[in-house]
């Protein structure tokens, strides 16, 4: 794994670009199994911490001792002041951040007992933001990776990033349609394709349509408590879910956990597909294993260490 980035130079490229938004997210965690309907008010535990998924990503690669650039959005409001201040203390490069007049984007996840959400997202003016193309431009220069999140304005950038040569890997979440026209030019455009399959009942159906949409890409669906599945080369594979790092408390970041450790492994490290999937499982168990602020995610030292441990090395 490479050294600490804290000490990261803006003058040196950077491995991973992390394009998306970033936010605070208020995790609301409710003392029993449900919310008291019947009552005025519910006492709960509220905490404030930097999520979304460009922010969970580009914490998610920093903490593994990328180099990271984040090119996305945030408010002159406290809460991106708050972003800002831990992508500076995480060392991530902020030259290709821009303002969203409208504010920095908010999540409210109600969190239930079991570790499962139900998220409330405000995205601010992410559906109209115009990106810095010549910021992105310049942080994407020499990045060996580019990695999206699915943001109105990020398709904008999806051009610059095949012009730099950096490989794509792009995250269309949970996507119940294949022919959803707002994730179409995410789709085509990623060399590695995460989703979700919160919202598939079965996900062999759909990465089958889409190996054969674009051959040579590689997909990787999370699949939750049942593990997650590979397609690539024309095959299909499953892997059982991991039980590191103890029990889950909470799965805010599971699915940007699964990507950072993915690509770390397949495109950073140059490790086999059936290796990474391992190191991006590892990396989703351990962050769901830690309930709000999640201050430090899953180190490259912890990461490796438990990578060597189940032989995916």
């Amino acid at each position: 794994m490479p050294g600490n980035n804290r000490e990261m130079s803006t003058h040196k490229h950077p491995d991973v670009v992390v394009v998306g938004n970033a936010g605070v997210d208020t995790n609301v965690y409710l003392p029993g199994h449900d919310i008291g309907w019947q009552l005025e008010a519910n006492f709960t535990t509220n905490i404030d911490y930097v999520g979304q998924a460009g922010g969970y990503a580009s914490r998610g690669f920093a903490g593994l001792g990328w180099r990271t650039a984040f090119a996305g959005h945030l408010g002159d409001d406290m809460a991106g002041q708050f972003v800002r201040a831990v992508f500076q203390r995480e060392g991530i490069d902020m030259r290709a951040v821009w303002t969203d007049p409208a504010g920095t984007a908010r999540s409210v996840n109600l969190m239930f007992s079991n570790g499962q959400r139900k998220p409330f997202y405000d995205g601010k003016s992410h559906m109209t933001l115009a990106p810095d193309l010549a910021a992105c431009r310049a942080a994407l220069a020499g990045a060996r990776l580019a990695h999206f999140n699915i943001p109105n304005w990020a398709r904008q950038i999806l051009p610059l990033a095949r012009d730099s040569g950096a490989l794509i890997s792009c995250d269309i979440q949970d996507v119940s349609d294949l022919n959803d026209p707002y994730r179409r030019d995410f789709i085509e455009a990623a060399d590695v394709l995460f989703l979700s399959a919160a919202n598939l009942s079965d996900p062999a159906g759909p990465m089958a349509a889409l190996m054969a949409r674009k051959p040579g890409q590689v997909i990787v669906a999370g699949l939750g408590a049942r593990g997650c599945a590979l397609a690539a080369a024309d095959e299909i594979k499953t892997f059982r879910a991991l039980d590191d790092f103890g029990p889950v408390v909470d799965t805010n970041g599971a699915g940007d956990s699964l990507a950072v450790g993915f690509m770390s492994a397949y495109a950073l490290l140059g490790l086999p597909r059936e290796k990474a999937i391992g190191w991006g499982q590892l990396a989703a168990r351990f962050v769901c294993a830690q309930r709000a602020p999640k201050s430090s995610l899953i180190s490259a030292e912890m990461l490796s260490g438990a990578a060597r441990r189940h032989g995916f090395i």
